[in-house]
């Protein structure tokens, strides 16, 4: 596996506060992603359940990251490339349900759901803050920080959701945002696809 090809050559990214935030970012995600899921079917609200979708992926893939961080270029651009098809197939599966669901119209509690929204941020928050100072590198480390990058963003739309819901009595901000957490899932996966291949394309040229 990792031993066929050379070993990345800056290893400067690899420190112990790095592989700590990543840790730390992986217990917050799933932790919290499964109590959010949870939330989202006593509220009915999809889009909690994207949102926690987003948590619980962002969790498993910074744990593909941490796991990734050692191998050679090859290896670690193969991970992130994983990681972006991974993302893909949860914002098609996230839009499509969404979809269905402008069938299925039912009204989530908009209280609940801003009090499961709030809490995520808050957490993302922390998340997002411990990853800034390792933000650059190869696309491994890239994706996992567009997964928290757009963690939070989701768990914005989802506050912001709740406020409409309750405003208006109505699943449709709700749907809404499910549908706009999922497009941001295509559109990041899209990004780290883009970026796996072009480290794929450096270590062919280099061997």
């Amino acid at each position: 596996m990792p031993d066929d090809d050379n070993l990345p050559k800056d290893l400067a990214h690899i420190t112990p506060s790095y592989r700590r935030a990543l840790w730390i970012v992986v217990l917050l995600n799933v932790g919290y992603g499964i109590i959010e899921l949870v939330g989202g079917f006593l509220v009915d609200s999809q889009a909690l359940k994207a949102d926690s979708l987003d948590s619980l992926g962002d969790g498993l893939i910074t744990f593909l990251g941490l796991l990734a961080i050692t191998w050679s270029l090859k290896w670690r651009a193969n991970s992130a490339l994983i990681q972006g098809i991974f993302l893909a197939a949860m914002g098609i599966s996230v839009l499509a349900y969404t979809i269905y669901r402008t069938q299925v119209l039912s009204t989530p509690e908009a209280g609940l759901m801003g009090v499961f929204g709030i809490v995520a941020l808050l957490i993302n928050i922390i998340a997002v803050v411990v990853l800034i100072p390792h933000r650059k590198g190869d696309a491994n480390v890239r994706a996992v920080w567009v997964f928290s990058r757009n963690d939070a963003l989701g768990n914005i739309l989802v506050v912001v959701a709740a406020g409409f819901v309750f405003w208006t009595n109505t699943s449709w901000p709700d749907l809404i945002a499910a549908g706009i957490i999922a497009s941001i899932f295509l559109q990041s996966s899209w990004s780290i696809i883009r970026d796996a291949r072009n480290d794929l394309k450096k270590f062919r040229s280099s061997v």
